[in-house]
């Protein structure tokens, strides 16, 4: 372990993040219900230029309005490329309550980006004396927010998350394909005549996985576009969760429930966390620094792995 250990990441139940656009304010009440932890209010990619203004002020009501329980109460603003931006920030910290908690930039490129955003929230929350300080989510959708990801993970002490944005990132990285995330048909390996796929998304994702570990930061797998595909959605989310990712985004309400199945950790995974904790405190009783447990090693480091498998099942228990 290096002397400078690595902050953890906010204690909060991510497991799902379910987006809506803030054109729409009919299913405000049936997301605060719904079972995703987190809800990202949307004015940015679902919204047409015509309902920004419309779509910022039904959120701006709805913030206030709408009980939304314990979930984390997020709003995605328009790109910095845009000149939506700022008024979304100012609006929604000046005009909305406290219950928001935090703002989702997206198409984030590098530091500066997370810097510009941060320098106006903190000046309107000094002016208008918030008291809850406003966190950040970022999206990657660039190959410059891929090639500056750890940079982007450090940039303020307001960010709280990161996620990866498919459909951009492929735009941007100039790859050919028209999917948002999943398996990419051309994609794949020729062994004995058979093809074998391969995930195109996975070095993205163990990057961001990286730099957010390193810095404090949730990492979190975005959309999968194919909603009528649940197990398509089921094995990215797995793949998604096995490389460190906490959760990831529903872009309808029938993913929600796969999302928590697979990042919530199986009862058997967590009774097997606890055994394997009470055989290495057993080990470390008889002065020992490894045992054996179901016929394979286990040490110092499987007690870490373990810890992070109890840890989650009793944040989201609580």
């Amino acid at each position: 372990m290096s002397f400078r250990l690595q902050p953890t990441a906010p204690a909060r139940p991510n497991r799902c993040q379910l987006f809506g656009p803030g054109s729409r304010p009919a299913i405000f009440e049936k997301m605060a219900t719904s079972a995703a932890d987190v809800i990202n209010l949307d004015l940015e990619d679902s919204v047409a230029p015509s309902d920004k203004d419309t779509a910022r002020a039904n959120i701006i009501q709805a913030i206030s309005d709408i009980d939304w329980g314990t979930k984390t109460l997020s709003v995605r603003i328009n790109g910095l490329d845009t000149p939506y931006w700022y008024k979304d920030v100012v609006d929604l910290l000046e005009q909305a309550g406290e219950r928001l908690d935090q703002i989702m930039i997206p198409k984030v490129g590098c530091a500066g980006d997370i810097y510009a955003v941060d320098a106006l929230v903190t000046a309107i929350e000094a002016a208008k004396g918030r008291n809850k300080k406003i966190t950040f989510e970022v999206i990657i959708e660039s190959a410059a927010g891929i090639a500056h990801v750890e940079e982007i993970a450090s940039a303020s002490p307001r960010m709280a998350a990161m996620s990866l944005g498919a459909a951009d990132f492929a735009a941007s990285m100039g790859m050919q394909t028209t999917g948002i995330g999943g398996t990419q048909e051309n994609y794949y390996m020729l062994r004995e005549g058979q093809k074998y796929w391969s995930d195109p998304w996975h070095w993205a994702q163990t990057a961001i996985v990286a730099a957010c570990r390193t810095h404090g930061v949730l990492p979190v797998d975005g959309p999968f576009g194919d909603f009528s595909d649940d197990e398509g959605f089921r094995a990215q989310a797995r793949r998604s969760a096995t490389l460190g990712m906490v959760g990831k985004w529903a872009i309808h309400p029938k993913q929600i429930a796969i999302a928590n199945e697979v990042f919530t950790p199986s009862e058997d995974a967590v009774r097997e966390a606890r055994e394997i904790l009470a055989a290495m405190e057993q080990a470390k009783a008889n002065g020992e620094g490894a045992t054996v447990y179901k016929g394979r090693l286990v040490d110092i480091a499987s007690i870490k792995q373990a810890e992070v498998i109890v840890r989650q099942s009793e944040m989201i228990a609580s």
